[in-house]
C-alpha cells in the first residue's frame, strides 16, 4: 500500500482520550487529517503530537468530514471516527482494494465489533451484521474507504449533524460497498452508559426518524 495515496480523516470533538489509540493502530497510514469540532480538551494537541494534521470546522459530523476532505493530499480517502480501532489485516485488505481499478467507483467498509466482552455486545454485532447484509446500511463507526473522484461525483457528505453516513452509502448503493473481512473496533462507552437496549431503541428510532423524513438537526437534538 503507498501511503502517499491514501488520506484518513477523523472527525473529532473532545477525542483527547480515545484518539491516541485509533491513530496508533493507522502506524504509517499516509496522510492523516483530524477535523476538529470545537473540542475544548487536548484533542488537536494530541493529534499534532501524534503527526496528523488538522482543520478546524463548526461541530456536526457532516461538515467536520467535509472539511477534511477538503484538505486530503491522497486520491483514495478513508473516514473513520475517533474511537474506532482498525484491526490487524486492514492494510492489506485496504491495499487490495486500492490496487483494482474496477474498485475506483465502489467503496469498502470494516466489519463491526466492540471493544467490549459482554453477551450484550455480540448481539448487537450481529444485529449490526444483519443490517449490513440485508439492508445494505454500514454506519460510520464501521469507517469508510472511497476513491475521491467517485467521492465528489455522488456530492460528498452532506453537512448535517447526523445520519450523514446514511445518507452517502444510501447514495454509493448497496451493490457497490464491500465490507471487509478485519473489524473496526469501537468503544461501547456509549451503550454501557445509556444502557444496552436503551441506546440501541435510540439508535433505531433516529433511523427511522430518518427514513421518514424528519429533518436530521431535529434527530440529532433525540441522539444526543
Amino acid at each position: 500500500m503507498e501511503s502517499v495515496s491514501l488520506s484518513v480523516i477523523i472527525p473529532t470533538l473532545n477525542a483527547a482520550r480515545s484518539l491516541p489509540a485509533t491513530l496508533a493502530a493507522l502506524g504509517e497510514a499516509g496522510d492523516i487529517v483530524v477535523a476538529d469540532g470545537g473540542s475544548t480538551d487536548d484533542t488537536l494537541e494530541v493529534a499534532i503530537a501524534l503527526g496528523a494534521r488538522t482543520v478546524g470546522a463548526a461541530a456536526g459530523r457532516g461538515l467536520q468530514l467535509i472539511a477534511g476532505e477538503a484538505i486530503a493530499h491522497g486520491p483514495w480517502l478513508l473516514f473513520l471516527h475517533a474511537d474506532t480501532i482498525l484491526e490487524a489485516g486492514w492494510r492489506d485488505e485496504v491495499g487490495g482494494f486500492m490496487s483494482d481499478p474496477a474498485n475506483s467507483t465502489r467503496a469498502a467498509t470494516f466489519r463491526f465489533a466492540l471493544d467490549d466482552e459482554s453477551r450484550e455486545a455480540r448481539r448487537l454485532e450481529a444485529l449490526v451484521a444483519w443490517r449490513v447484509t440485508m439492508l445494505g446500511l454500514p454506519y460510520g463507526d464501521q469507517g469508510l474507504l472511497i476513491h475521491r473522484e467517485f467521492y465528489q461525483s455522488l456530492g460528498g457528505f452532506r453537512p448535517w449533524p447526523l445520519m450523514e453516513d446514511v445518507d452517502f452509502i444510501r447514495r454509493i448503493g448497496h451493490h457497490r460497498v464491500t465490507v471487509f473481512r478485519s473489524a473496526a473496533r469501537t468503544s461501547a462507552e456509549r451503550w454501557r452508559q445509556d444502557g444496552w437496549k436503551r441506546r440501541s431503541l435510540r439508535n433505531i428510532t433516529c433511523l427511522t426518524l430518518y427514513f421518514v423524513g424528519v429533518p436530521p438537526r431535529l434527530i440529532a437534538r433525540l441522539y444526543g
